[in-house]
């Protein structure tokens, strides 16, 4: 199951803009897979262009990206976080970002990371300087606020198209049922015909039986359990229409909106 296949993406991607708009951090969605299903949100030119820019930075930013979860320190020095999108226990995908300074930064610690991943130090720590320093606090609070955001969002989503799915679903049933009862009930009607000759067979049998006196008795036993495999077939018809007339009744109650409800209640 994938995120895209029930969220409206749009409405999605508009949680995050304004998260990110009002909190000026980065972030970005991504798949169980890794793979991003969402645009970038204040990415940093510290971290694009220059540290994942760089083959070894990439390599180390992956590593984090896969490895990360909650907030946490990635290895180039900032803070990270890696929230879980979950719907119903299953782990569809993240919500990853940060990209932020919890106080201002040691230039020669980023310095010796420049040197490691082969940047341009001199570079490295002007874009440094432009990423965002929050406190600690605030970092946390922002991440789970849109950990919160994203997950009662697909949640919801998912419930609703669920709910369609089953919607659907029984509407096919009500068809499909009206249309078997309208069949049983055809079938009724022409079993009843047959009852109707069966007793008919029955008493023409016995009049004949009777003419033919003593010769006709077995006859007349033959005619006797005829008439006898009438009656317990209208017995039996009578019970079945008995049925039917009850499944039409709550097929017909599905149809109508209202009384449906009250069928879903009880």
């Amino acid at each position: 199951m994938k995120i895209q296949e029930f969220v409206n993406m749009e409405e999605f991607e508009n949680r995050m803009r304004n998260w990110a708009i009002s909190t000026g951090l980065a972030c970005v969605a991504v798949d169980a897979d890794g793979n991003y299903i969402s645009d970038t949100y204040n990415f940093t030119d510290f971290c694009i262009k220059y540290t994942r820019g760089s083959a070894e930075g990439l390599r180390r930013c992956q590593k984090c990206d896969r490895e990360g979860v909650g907030i946490y320190s990635c290895h180039a020095g900032l803070i990270d976080f890696g929230i879980d999108l979950v719907v119903n226990g299953e782990k569809l995908g993240s919500v990853l970002g940060g990209q932020v300074l919890p106080m201002n930064p040691d230039e020669e610690e980023f310095r010796k990371v420049a040197r490691e991943i082969g940047v341009d130090e001199d570079e490295y720590i002007e874009a440094l300087h432009r990423v965002p320093v929050r406190t600690e606090e605030a970092i946390n609070a922002s991440a789970n606020l849109l950990g919160q955001i994203l997950n009662d969002f697909i949640n919801a989503e998912f419930e609703k198209t669920y709910a369609k799915s089953i919607v659907v679903g029984l509407k096919e049933g009500v068809e499909k049922t009206s249309a078997i009862v309208d069949d049983i009930m055809q079938s009724t009607q022409e079993l009843k015909k047959l009852q109707s000759r069966q007793k008919i067979l029955s008493l023409n049998a016995n009049i004949e039986a009777a003419r033919a006196g003593e010769q006709g008795k077995g006859f007349s036993v033959v005619a006797i359990e005829v008439g006898k495999l009438s009656e317990s077939s209208s017995l039996a018809n009578a019970h079945i229409e008995e049925l039917v007339q009850e499944i039409s009744q709550v097929v017909n109650n599905m149809h109508d909106p209202e009384k449906f409800k009250l069928l879903m209640k009880e």
